[in-house]
């Protein structure tokens, strides 16, 4: 992560303001340096107001570990959130379509936001809710997109930050279930999802 301060724009210091819980507007103005001096002398680091890495590795503990599931997994299964290209999705949302659905929760262990940030879903203890008949042996992988920008077609939306997080989470993933392997939902239902071959893709993982 790069190092944030007052004046600072972009996808970082959303990153930076949903951590804190600020509103997500991407600028690093005065409210979010008052929170970000607040937290630095809560957590014992000088309180400039400046996110240098001292201050990611606090505000953002752990984030390339992933918890290793107590399920015999042997899938991994890929999808989209079937929403039109570019549109932002929340994980509260999602929760809510799948609570629609008759589901406890959200449905998928893992969600890949358009700006590449992966956010947790799902207990990955707890079987999925997002392909019938392999969720007590698999974990779900959700990419936000999947549709055309009019939302009638299917396309392969992804970003080049949601590529680049999906191939990271997928081998961390790999690396903790090593006999499991990668699908995309369509291989398993009579649908599209996740607009891509990820089979094919990931093949090599």
């Amino acid at each position: 992560m790069q190092t944030l301060k007052k004046g600072s724009r972009g996808n970082d210091v959303k990153v930076l303001q949903k951590a804190l819980h600020l509103y997500e507007d991407g600028i690093f103005g005065a409210l979010t340096e008052e929170a970000v001096k607040q937290f630095q002398s809560a957590n014992g680091l000088k309180p400039d107001g400046v996110v240098g890495d001292k201050t990611w590795s606090v505000i953002l503990p752990k984030k390339d570990e992933l918890t290793k599931s107590k399920r015999n997994i042997k899938e991994i299964i890929v999808h989209c959130t079937a929403t039109p290209e570019g549109r932002p999705v929340t994980i509260k949302e999602i929760t809510n379509w799948h609570k629609q659905r008759g589901f406890t929760t959200i449905g998928y262990h893992y969600i890949v936001m358009l700006d590449g940030v992966v956010c947790n879903g799902r207990d990955v203890n707890v079987a999925g809710a997002h392909c019938v008949n392999h969720n007590a042996i698999s974990i779900g992988v959700c990419y936000v997109g999947g549709l055309t920008k009019d939302g009638k077609k299917e396309k392969d939306t992804r970003t080049p930050a949601q590529k680049y997080a999906l191939l990271q989470l997928l081998k961390k993933l790999k690396a903790l279930y090593p006999n499991a392997k990668i699908y995309g939902h369509r291989d398993f239902a009579n649908k599209a999802c996740p607009s891509f071959d990820a089979t094919k893709e990931y093949k090599n993982l």
